[in-house]
């Protein structure tokens, strides 16, 4: 099992990022997540195969989750962004079709490497 993130880099306050995660797609959810300097792994947003994605309330409205089963590859796009969105972000793939607002590796058992997003001035 392989994902990939990629995209992350350093924007300025109010900027926008893409990120992508590069996974072999399949009828099974993939979750966004990240983790900022000293703090634990949170949740950020995921996306099912089919059916509504869902964000956690801090970044609803600003963030955008999307999947292309054609390239394989699930996308979030971060908009608005403030320095409070720094950390490492990651995707992993859910067990089952089901989004969990949950950073358990129970739920999310593959995950891959990710990739730094710096918000700052």
């Amino acid at each position: 099992v392989q994902l990939q993130a990629s995209g992350g880099g350093l924007v300025q306050p109010g900027g926008s990022l893409r990120l992508s995660c590069s996974v072999s797609l399949d009828d099974r959810a993939i979750g966004w997540f990240r983790q900022a300097p000293g703090k634990e792994r949170e949740w950020v947003s995921c996306i099912p195969s089919d059916g509504t994605p869902a964000h956690r309330n801090s970044v609803g409205g600003r963030f955008d989750i999307s999947r292309d089963n054609a390239r394989n590859t699930v996308y979030l796009q971060l908009n608005a962004l403030k320095p409070e969105d720094t950390g490492i972000y990651y995707c992993a793939r859910s067990r089952n079709r089901l989004c969990v607002s949950s950073s358990n590796s129970y739920y999310y058992p593959d995950w891959g490497q990710g990739t730094l997003v710096t918000v700052s001035s």
